[in-house]
């Protein structure tokens, strides 16, 4: 164990503090600027390295974070690409995805070729430049809601396949680089990914779901979360025993993550970590960035960049009309995977290990390819936006065309798209009884829960049900949260209540949200976090008693649906106050006004007199009091009318009797009893 001496900070901490304070800052500039999180990182990880302002120095620990991140991120895809996914788009992935990746390296190796490059170093490179970047394009996808779109679904499939593809390119680097040992070992290298592949499916069929369910039966978050990390990190080890990179183990294990019906929930513990930790990735390309390299190279850099361009938009775009897509969505989808992708990164990183660099430059080969991979990725955001320009400009308000399996309705996490529905955050027994309800009147509603018993019982019933914690946002997005007419939290647990309302509140500032409460002192900080109407159960059933006396007294029955909004909207304190001694009652009776439909209670000023006619030495016939201030004036037969006279100064609507045996009141704005 390491002791620092007090107020003194462990030799990392000022680099790693500088990195995540500045990366944050940048990051929300670029936000301000509509520039993606991930764009941001790459350009605070270039202002903050050694290159430029020099306020991070220590690479290594950025290196180390960096690592985890890969890791994460690429755990995380795996878990995205569930077999029930990959089969539902075979043919856009295998199909799409193979010619694209295919094209892209042939065409790359045949020009490095021509200018003399040797077919080794040729292929690498090939391999790098045919790779999108996955984190990139599906956030910027997410964000604009196009991933039901058919360009998203496009990028979607080929995305898939290079992830895949990556599998067989590391094995191969060594083997080009000639430390592998000519074909036999090829042959060799592919028969153990083949081998690792089908392991993984067999743990990820058989093994995998019944750990996870076991595991989440403990309800414990602190136990799942560590069980996820466990299994991202002890596969990605095991893995790299049999000659497989970390990061590829990693993308395996959340293959088998995938396969469980945790799998979104596992996403939703991880994701945090993972958020981190890629940020980090990210901000660590950005450092290696030699910015006195680019501005002296800058045309060899930007001539490159063009080239990258070409190469993948006319590649990416031959594949998809093959596959019979029309032209402004393979133009689209071609601008918008123009990029290089972070898994380049692993990529070259290997390739450099074993002596290989890009366009075989081993002094500026490297370098080159980060500065050129830094320029595109940032330049992402603006292509996809120029792609759909054309793509629309292109299509003139044509109908799309493009048929085929692909396309068909994505499902995310095992959920439809949805819209104008409820979701239900919890699934206990009142939440059973208003799924029945909800089906009884074919709403459309989705189940969010951490229990697996009642995940079990729900799909039995043929209900939509997501297994995760719905306070965070990533669940809640499956649940598609955004576009959801109501959202029910029918917790248990106070805390969680108040995590889901906060989360769901920024996610949709329109959607009603109403929870239940087992207790009234939650109302208000609920309500100050954007919930609409909070039901508490200590309370409910007074309401519900009240209603069916008023309904006795055949009150209407729109009255009643009133006085029961009045007082759940007035936070029960309509049916909590004890009258005071002396206090005058105003109830709802059979002819009542719109001002006068709820219980008024007011003390008031004088039970006898007229404190006005008092003073100014006059009589009075009746006395009223005003039921909103408990003023006490004179009626209309009086001189003075000042009951009359205070409603007009005050806009009071509603007096009552204060004449023995009298409760009548009296509507002035209706001119009319309230009975």
């Amino acid at each position: 164990m390491l002791i620092f001496a007090a107020g003194a900070a462990p030799p990392f901490f000022t680099d790693v503090a500088l990195l995540i304070l500045a990366s944050a800052a940048i990051a929300y500039i670029c936000y301000r600027l509509g520039i993606i999180p991930i764009v941001g990182f790459l350009i605070a990880g270039v202002l903050i390295g050694p290159e430029a302002t020099g306020l991070v120095s220590d690479k290594e620990i950025v290196d180390a974070a960096a690592e985890v991140g890969v890791l994460l991120l690429l755990f995380t895809i795996g878990i995205e690409f569930s077999l029930e996914k990959l089969s539902r788009i075979k043919r856009l992935i295998f199909g799409g995805g193979g010619l694209q990746v295919g094209l892209a390296t042939g065409v790359t190796v045949a020009i490095l070729m021509a200018f003399g490059v040797s077919w080794q170093a040729s292929l690498f490179t090939g391999f790098l430049v045919a790779l999108s970047s996955t984190a990139i394009v599906l956030k910027l996808l997410s964000d604009r809601g196009e991933l039901e779109e058919d360009h998203g679904k496009v990028g979607l499939g080929l995305l898939i396949f290079q992830d895949l593809a990556i599998i067989v390119m590391v094995l191969l680097v060594p083997l080009m680089s000639g430390q592998g040992g000519g074909s036999l070992a090829i042959v060799w290298a592919l028969a153990k990914a083949a081998f690792i592949i089908v392991a993984v499916l067999l743990v990820a069929r058989r093994i995998m779901p019944r750990f996870l369910e076991a595991v989440a039966r403990t309800c414990s978050p602190e136990l799942f979360l560590l069980t996820v990390i466990g299994i991202c990190f002890g596969t990605a080890f095991l893995t790299s025993l049999a000659g497989v990179s970390l990061a590829l183990g990693a993308f395996l294990a959340g293959i088998v993550v995938s396969e469980s019906k945790f799998s979104e929930h596992a996403m939703g513990e991880i994701m945090p970590l993972q958020i981190l930790f890629s940020a980090t990735f990210f901000v660590s390309v950005g450092m290696l960035l030699d910015v006195g390299f680019l501005i002296s190279n800058l045309p060899l850099v930007l001539g490159i960049v063009v080239l990258v361009l070409l190469i993948k938009i006319v590649t990416t775009g031959i594949s998809l009309r093959i596959l019979g897509y029309p032209m402004p969505i393979a133009l689209a989808s071609g601008l918008m995977l123009a990029q290089i992708g972070e898994f380049s990164f692993v990529l070259e990183r290997a390739g450099r290990e074993a002596g290989l660099f890009p366009a075989g430059m081993e002094g500026t080969g490297s370098q080159t390819f980060i500065a050129a991979t830094v320029i595109v990725m940032i330049m992402t955001p603006m292509l996809h936006t120029l792609g759909m320009k054309v793509r629309d400009r292109m299509m003139d308000g044509e109908a799309d065309t493009s048929a085929s399996e692909d396309s068909e309705p994505e499902v995310h996490g095992h959920i439809p798209v949805m819209s104008d529905h409820v979701v239900i955050a919890g699934y206990g027994m009142s939440a059973q009884y208003l799924v029945r309800s909800l089906r009884s009147f074919d709403i459309p509603f989705v189940v969010l829960t951490l229990s697996p018993e009642g995940a079990t019982e729900a799909e039995e019933q043929g209900v939509h049900v997501l297994r995760g914690d719905y306070a965070k946002q990533h669940t809640l997005n499956l649940a598609h949260v955004g576009s959801a007419r109501t959202l029910i939290i029918a917790d248990d647990n106070p805390g969680m209540t108040h995590r889901v309302a906060m989360v769901a509140r920024q996610m949709n500032p329109d959607m009603h949200i109403v929870v239940r409460s087992p207790r009234k002192s939650d109302v208000k900080s609920l309500h100050e976090e954007g919930v609409d109407c909070v039901i508490v159960d200590e309370l409910e059933a007074i309401v519900q008693l009240l209603a069916q006396t008023l309904k006795d007294r055949e009150v209407p029955v729109e009255d009643i649906d009133d006085i029961v909004d009045h007082i759940r909207s007035h936070d029960y304190e309509d049916i909590l106050v004890t009258p005071p001694e002396g206090a005058i009652i105003l109830d709802p009776h059979k002819e009542t006004c719109d001002h006068g439909n709820t219980r008024m209670i007011v003390v008031p000023e004088a039970t006898d007199v007229c404190p006005q006619c008092v003073e100014l030495g006059d009589e009075w016939v009746h006395l009223r009091v005003c039921m909103t201030c408990g003023h006490v004036g004179c009626c209309d037969s009086s001189k003075n009318q000042h009951a009359r006279k205070h409603f007009e100064e005050t806009g009071h609507p509603i007096i009552r009797s204060l004449e023995p045996g009298e409760t009548w009141g009296w509507c002035f704005i209706d001119d009319q009893y309230v009975r």
